[in-house]
């Protein structure tokens, strides 16, 4: 996503816990100049405090935000600790909350702005061993559907993305149910969409202000057999072996 606006010319702040990663995309950026790091660990909600000051510092305002952290699971529900659980909330939604109020004071002061916030299509619908992961997805759906029935009158859109399979390392950062990394790519994710059909996917979705978008592959037909036909997709669920 990044390099896809900075090659149409935005100006860009990225933020992630892995400073080194992001010099690496700024570097590869076609106009670097154009792009800022931040670093920010989002389980920690003081430095999410400390970076927003920076960021006022260097920028003044945001117009777009685009919430992207994610941490997944693989662990079954009796299995995951409570921390764990606890810790996966606080990255997929708390954060996400935090920033976004951070943001959102200014836009509403300018009377404009754009909130993207990236979901999922578990947020739609529950499969097993993602219980929590699924949980702060749900959450982030219901929020965000609040908050934009809240600022649209303060000309603020907020835009909703729910990607299905994706080839990213999610699955392979994913953590278990006391907390370690999984440590193994999943078979659907390695045969999803590329990183860069959802980016530009995403990046017209904002252009176009759209509501909420899926992306992804068959496993959208989910979401209409979750609408239309729920003990359909109830069957194919439970048949289902995650491991």
């Amino acid at each position: 996503m990044c390099k896809r606006v900075n090659r149409q010319g935005a100006k860009v702040i990225i933020s992630s816990r892995n400073e080194t990663e992001l010099e690496r995309v700024k570097s590869e950026c076609m106009y670097p100049e154009n792009i800022q790091v931040v670093p920010i660990d989002l389980s920690d909600a003081e430095k999410i405090d400390e970076a927003w000051k920076e960021v006022v510092k260097r920028a003044g305002s945001i117009d777009i935000l685009i919430n992207n952290a994610g941490l997944s699971q693989r662990s079954s529900a009796i299995e995951t600790k409570d921390d764990v659980a606890r810790k996966i909330m606080e990255v997929n939604f708390f954060s996400a909350v935090k920033l976004t109020k951070l943001v959102l004071h200014d836009m509403i002061e300018r009377n404009r702005g754009h909130i993207v916030v990236i979901s999922s299509l578990v947020g739609k619908f529950g499969t097993p061993k993602r219980s929590s992961y699924s949980a702060s997805k749900h959450a982030i759906q219901g929020y965000f559907e609040s908050l934009r029935a809240e600022v649209w009158k303060n000309n603020i859109r907020v835009s909703l993305i729910c990607p299905g399979y994706v080839r990213t390392n999610i699955s392979v950062n994913a953590i278990d149910a006391s907390g370690g990394k999984h440590g193994k790519m999943d078979q659907n994710q390695q045969k999803g969409r590329s990183p860069d059909a959802c980016a530009k996917a995403i990046v017209k979705a904002i252009k176009r202000n759209k509501r909420e978008v899926y992306f992804g592959g068959k496993e959208i037909i989910a979401i209409y057999l979750k609408r239309f036909f729920p003990y359909l997709l109830w069957k194919i669920v439970k048949k289902l072996e995650v491991k």
